[in-house]
């Protein structure tokens, strides 16, 4: 039987309407405080770019996290198993911008979407390209169709002011030596990827290369099969700060989220979605994004169990 989303977007989006409990937008990045945890849009991208759409889901908002998706993948389309030396792929069990394991662990973040691994990501990837940030961009642009698509250079000069954790998880690390560029020039590089505006129907479209295991929009190879597979696996284990878990008991599919509310996700071989809401959990996680998506799945059935 063929699945139409868009009444199955409609449905969730009035039970989302009633939801009493939206969360609190991320106030330790001034330039996020403002946001309304009653806002809401979410999108699904078909596999060949088709996208459906509910709420908000054309307005821009700050990525933040969820970028670190791209990043990895662009990193580990380039230097391959090797970049596994760098950064684990195991859940933290820790908040995402902890230190605490870095030490035991001689400088090796747990994952590479903890803020820790996603430096070390963003270093390799600085160090192939010169530019990873623009390299970032770019891809995105390609891959949503859209290049209008920037940096949010508000949102970045405000994380740079609020910065000092990340700049002290790349200096620890640095004295590992698994950091290899300077660690202001790592710094700027890592705040420009996490300020991207982009929309629910970008992210959406952006990320179907993982659902049609590592193929581009334009039919070019980025990751193995065996590549993309890697990295919907840590999305699943790992894409949900130290809610993991819960996220695939509730919602069973390969997720990442961000702090500025958004939360991609993969049904791989059929679908890619993002759903957008700024009110988050004490984990840092979208409330209205995670029971959108936990509703999405068990409406349609479409799930990786």
């Amino acid at each position: 039987m063929l699945l139409t989303f868009e009444p199955v977007l409609d449905r969730i989006a009035e039970e989302i309407a009633d939801l009493t409990e939206r969360g609190r937008p991320a106030d330790y990045i001034p330039a996020l405080a403002s946001g309304d945890p009653q806002d809401f849009g979410m999108a699904v991208a078909e596999l060949d770019g088709t996208v459906y759409g509910v709420g908000d889901w054309q307005r821009p908002f700050s990525t933040q996290s969820v970028t670190k998706v791209f990043t990895l993948a662009l990193a580990l389309a380039r230097k391959g198993e090797p970049l596994w030396d760098h950064v684990g792929r195991e859940p933290s069990g820790n908040p995402f911008n902890s230190l605490v394991q870095l030490e035991y662990e001689n400088g090796i973040p747990r994952n590479p979407f903890i803020n820790a691994g996603a430096l070390v990501v963003t270093d390799q990837l600085h160090r192939m390209t010169g530019d990873a940030s623009g390299v970032l961009l770019d891809f995105l642009r390609a891959e949503s169709g859209n290049q209008d698509l920037d940096f949010d250079r508000d949102v970045a000069a405000s994380e740079t002011a609020h910065g000092d954790r990340n700049a002290a998880l790349a200096h620890f690390m640095a004295s590992y030596d698994n950091i290899a560029n300077p660690v202001p020039t790592l710094l700027r590089e890592y705040f420009r990827q996490c300020s991207v505006e982009a929309s629910c129907a970008d992210l959406a479209r952006a990320t179907g290369f993982l659902a049609r295991h590592g193929i581009r929009a334009d039919g070019s190879r980025l990751l193995t099969r065996s590549q993309a597979k890697q990295v919907n696996a840590v999305m699943l284990t790992c894409g949900t700060y130290d809610a993991a878990g819960d996220f695939a008991y509730r919602v069973g599919l390969p997720g990442k989220s961000g702090v500025g509310g958004a939360i991609i996700a993969v049904v791989p071989g059929r679908c890619t979605l993002c759903v957008w809401s700024p009110g988050l959990d004490e984990r840092g996680n979208s409330v209205a994004g995670v029971t959108a998506l936990d509703r999405f799945t068990t409406i349609t059935g479409l799930s990786v169990f």
